[in-house]
């Protein structure tokens, strides 16, 4: 690591041979006594006004001696530091924050004066709740730690900074509470982090990739929150938390899948309907899953399976439909996929006007040309809409229904079957940092039932979940 010299040429010269792109610029100026100063800054994202007020303004009025902490005194910023080093003072510079050399020091100061455009804290659009906070993570990671540290006051909260990514430099703030959370937990997801070696980390869903025990698992291994409140909370439960800058999806882990069958909501409602709302999301997302396999293999494989009565409504229905149950339904999802796609991607106001055209011109021609059945529409329609009763699961869900229905046109109920002893088996024996993936069932943890599928009054909940294993069991006396 080459460091600045005592000459101001000399330490300009390398820092800009470091940084020769044009935005980085330079402003030299002396103070009252005649030291030379030389001022390296990023254009767009350092705050020149208040660069202009608090540092260079002051220093042309010097007249003290040339060291760095007589010089830090005149400065009217909280945030100064000083640093030899070309490589780290570069890197500040690229942060927004300037570095202040001067004649006759082999050291810089950088001075905290970074420009951040940031949204306002807002709620986020994938959780929203009737009831409880409102809040939601935005993309600058100190107001998102700031956040955090508002709902835990404790000398115990721990924030470490971590720089992932070659050339991103991207700031990863690792969040855990000191004596509740696994130590080597902690430690485990910090060398995993330290072993990262990608170009450039623009949102926290690339580092999931890397945490995860299983890369390339079926299911997720990291949970996902963009509310402040979801995140200290499971951080109070004894995981570990991930704020990336640039993105305002917070990493949580380790993961449990019943997770995302809960909802911030089920602790401000009555236990009776937080447990209803939970096993209604479970009933939707099999019926999401399930319903067009099974009506695809009744079809095909066992009449028997239908009322009486709806068999002759649905053979009146399909008599004249020149494809087969499987391809007819497996057409129709296509059909509903990218009309989800075109919505999501298509701007606002065209995007309501493609789900009316989708919905209400599409399936009405379709069935009055005979191209589809109307059974066919009403359950793919049903299972859409399951899907999003548990936001968090639609990409594996939406591709494990997929799966269900080629395998039940193929095989018919035993195919069905089949999968799903091997998805239970998969779930069972996947786990990550030592926590299994459906705990609390597999293994049984009775005192975690009390929050699963089911939800027991505050009363009950005395102890953290014996799942993550926390060294501090109680949280309630």
């Amino acid at each position: 690591m080459k460091n600045i010299t005592g000459s101001l040429k000399e330490s300009t010269d390398a820092l800009k041979k470091l940084l020769p792109a044009e935005d980085i610029l330079t402003f030299s100026f002396s103070s009252a006594e005649g030291l030379a100063f030389t001022v390296v800054f990023a254009d767009a994202i350092t705050n020149k006004e208040v660069l202009g007020d608090q540092v260079i303004r002051p220093l042309m009025h010097y007249e003290g001696k040339p060291a760095a902490e007589e010089i830090g005194k005149c400065i009217v910023s909280p945030e100064l530091r000083t640093e030899k080093e070309l490589e780290k003072l570069s890197r500040e510079v690229l942060a927004g924050n300037p570095v202040l050399l001067w004649e006759g020091m082999d050291e810089a100061v950088i001075v905290g004066t970074k420009l951040v455009f940031v949204r306002a804290i807002s709620e986020p659009s994938t959780d929203v709740a009737v009831k409880g906070p409102r809040e939601g993570f935005i993309e600058d990671v100190k107001i998102n730690t700031s956040l955090v540290r508002r709902r835990l006051k404790t000398g115990e909260l721990r924030i470490e900074m971590i720089e992932v990514g070659r050339r991103s430099k991207t700031v990863v703030a690792l969040c855990y509470l000191d004596g509740t959370s696994v130590k080597r937990n902690v430690e485990e997801i910090k060398r995993k982090l330290n072993k990262i070696d990608i170009d450039i980390v623009p949102d926290s869903s690339y580092l999931t990739h890397f945490l995860a025990s299983r890369p390339y698992s079926l299911v997720k291994q990291v949970g996902t929150t963009e509310k402040p409140d979801i995140f200290c909370a499971k951080i109070a439960e004894g995981r570990v938390g991930l704020i990336v800058d640039g993105s305002p999806i917070a990493l949580t882990a380790p993961y449990l899948l019943i997770e995302d069958f809960q909802s911030s909501e089920d602790y401000f409602v009555p236990p009776y309907r937080a447990t209803f709302t939970r096993l209604l999301r479970l009933f939707a997302l099999l019926v999401a899953i399930y319903l067009p396999a099974f009506y695809v293999a009744a079809q095909l494989f066992k009449l028997q399976l239908f009322p009486i009565k709806l068999l002759l409504t649905i053979s009146g229905s399909i008599r004249d439909i020149p494809f087969s149950p499987s391809l007819e339904m497996l057409l129709v999802l296509l059909v509903l996929e990218v009309l989800n796609e075109a919505s999501i991607r298509m701007p606002k106001y065209v995007g309501m006007a493609l789900s009316v055209v989708g919905a209400l011109v599409l399936g009405e021609t379709a069935v009055s040309a005979g191209f589809v059945s109307t059974p066919a529409i009403i359950i793919i329609a049903f299972s859409g809409i399951g899907l999003y009763a548990v936001p968090n699961l639609i990409e594996q869900t939406s591709v494990l229904r997929l799966v269900m229905l080629l395998v039940a046109g193929s095989v018919g109920t035993y195919g069905i079957i089949l999968v799903t002893a091997f998805v239970i088996l998969y779930l069972v024996t996947t786990e990550n940092m030592g926590v299994p993936l459906i705990a609390p069932f597999s293994p049984m943890v009775g005192r975690d039932l009390r929050d699963s599928l089911v939800k027991y009054n505050l009363g009950s909940l005395q102890k953290r979940p014996g799942t993550l294993k926390s060294p501090n069991k109680r949280r309630l006396r």
